[in-house]
């Protein structure tokens, strides 16, 4: 069973404990519109904890990957949310996929699941923090 999640406006961090869930449940999980997701806090403190990690990368083989694309930087963000040292966490993450933008078709459209909460005052978009690592 397919669930699909819009993540226009969701806070990523909420959205990605929700999907988490649904992944270790078996569940195949679709995030769409992963670039508009959002992040609470204040925009320098996002960035330094941002380029805090992509400094510690060391060469290209070692080191946490903070990827350039949004749609990446999200999943990699759920992967964290996964009992990944196991069977069972690597296979719910098999299962995730996270795109840019939302094109569906007329029968999936009905399916989409909004997680909404309230906009905090301070957040950035992923689109917005990706711009800054290129």
């Amino acid at each position: 069973m397919k669930i699909f999640i819009d993540g226009k406006g969701a806070i990523v961090g909420r959205l990605g404990s929700y999907a988490a869930k649904e992944l270790l449940k078996g569940k195949e999980v679709v995030i769409l519109n992963s670039e508009e997701a959002i992040i609470s806090g204040d925009k320098k403190d996002i960035l330094e904890k941002v380029f805090v990690l992509r400094k510690k990368g060391g060469n290209s083989l070692k080191g946490p990957k903070i990827s350039k694309l949004p749609d990446r930087f999200l999943k990699r963000k759920i992967r964290g949310m996964l009992p990944w040292d196991k069977p069972r966490g690597r296979a719910a993450y098999k299962r995730l996929r996270c795109y840019v933008g939302g094109a569906l078709k007329e029968d999936e459209k009905k399916n989409i699941k909004k997680i909404e909460w309230k906009k905090p005052a301070k957040y950035m978009t992923i689109k917005q923090i990706v711009s800054y690592l290129k």
